[in-house]
Order: structure tokens, then sequence, then C-alpha cells
């Protein structure tokens, strides 16, 4: 019998949430094991987590007997060890076009509001919460400003970043533009971007993924 995968995550994790959505999308069954990272709190600091992960990251994908670890290695693996509807694409250019936009979002653009950075930006610089939401806002206006670029009106371009099915693509875009959302960018200066992202949260296995769908999230 399988064993259940199990998947170390935060809610408001974007690189958690890029997981969740994979998870979905190939409708496999997982349990969440809550790692709450929130400043006061931070889990992902103790010993105990240490040891799953030295450098103190959510997510861990644990399946079985081995731990993965980094959103875009666990979405390939998955890719790769389970069936279902694929995150990549068949045809070589149109994976590397997949890939890029994907690593545009998680390398280039959500490093910059990773709460560890954040934190250093406070701790070393002095920098107050409105200096910190400037900065972070500065980046993802400037990742979005490219990638709209990239993406409005190519011809690669769908229904969603690369033809018209999901993928990493677009499981690395949808956090990115939760995270715009809740740092006051507005996304109707990036129509194709928006556009893509309301017809992926349309989708059930990316509203199952959404932070205020996870039992770990704050309750009214």
């Amino acid at each position: 019998m399988a064993s259940l995968l199990k998947l170390h995550s935060y809610w408001r994790s974007s690189a958690s949430y890029r997981v969740r959505i994979a998870l979905n999308l190939k409708g496999l069954a997982y349990e969440i094991v809550p790692v709450n990272i929130a400043p006061g709190v931070s889990e992902q600091l103790t010993d105990a987590f240490r040891r799953h992960n030295p450098q103190r990251l959510v997510p861990i994908l644990v399946d079985g007997e081995r731990v993965f670890r980094q959103s875009l290695a666990i979405i390939e693996y998955l890719d790769e060890a389970y069936p279902g509807p694929a995150l990549l694409p068949s045809a070589a250019r149109d994976r590397a076009r997949a890939r890029a936009i994907a690593q545009l979002v998680a390398c280039e653009m959500q490093p910059m509001q990773n709460l560890r950075v954040l934190r250093h930006l406070e701790g070393e610089y002095g920098l107050d919460e409105g200096r910190r939401s400037d900065w972070v806002r500065h980046w993802i206006v400037e990742g979005f400003s490219a990638l709209e670029d990239l993406i409005a009106g190519n011809p690669s371009t769908g229904d969603f970043c690369e033809g018209n099915s999901p993928t990493v693509a677009d499981i690395c875009l949808v956090p990115q533009c939760y995270a715009a959302r809740r740092f006051g960018v507005d996304l109707a200066r990036f129509p194709t971007i928006a556009a893509i992202d309301a017809r992926c949260r349309a989708l059930p296995a990316f509203a199952a993924a959404a932070p205020e769908a996870q039992p770990d999230a704050p309750r009214d």
C-alpha cells in the first residue's frame, strides 16, 4: 500500500502554496503538517525541524522514507513519480518556457518578500514595516512588468501562461499574485497576468490550495 504523502507547510508561504496546487492538480491525497513560521513562533527554527531541513524553510514533502525540499524540485518530482495531468508541457521548448516563467517568479521575485529577508532588513538596516512593504512592492512590480511583457501577445500563451492547461508556470504565478494583493499591488496594470490568475483560481485544485482554505489559517 502506498504511503500517504505528508506536506510540511505554512498556510501563507508562497512555496508551500505552490506544492499544494501541484498535489491537487495531480489528484494526490496528502496530509498537511502545519509549521508555524510566523514571528514569535518560528517553529522552523527548532532543532527538530532542522533535522528535516537544515535550511529551516518550508515546504518539505515526505514520501515514505524520502524527504524532498525546495518547491520547484518537489513539483518536478511529483510530475515524474506520479500519474495524472502533466505539470510540464510535452515539447522541450514549451517545457523550457514554462520553467523560465516559474523561475522568474520563484527565483527572482518571491525571495525578495521571504520572511527571513524582511527580518534581516528590519534587524540589520532598521527598516520599519512601511519601508519593508515598499521594498516588496518594488520587486513585485519589477518582476510582473517583465513577465507581462513576456506573456502578453506571445503565441505560446493560451488560457494559461504556457498553452491551455495549467503548468508549473501557473503554479508559481498564482501564489505570487496572492502576495501582490496582500502587499497592495494593483494587478489591473498587468492584465494578462490578472486574467490568468483569475482563470486558475476558479479551478478546484487552485481553490483548495489557497491560503485561507488551509487548516492552519487563522479563523475569525
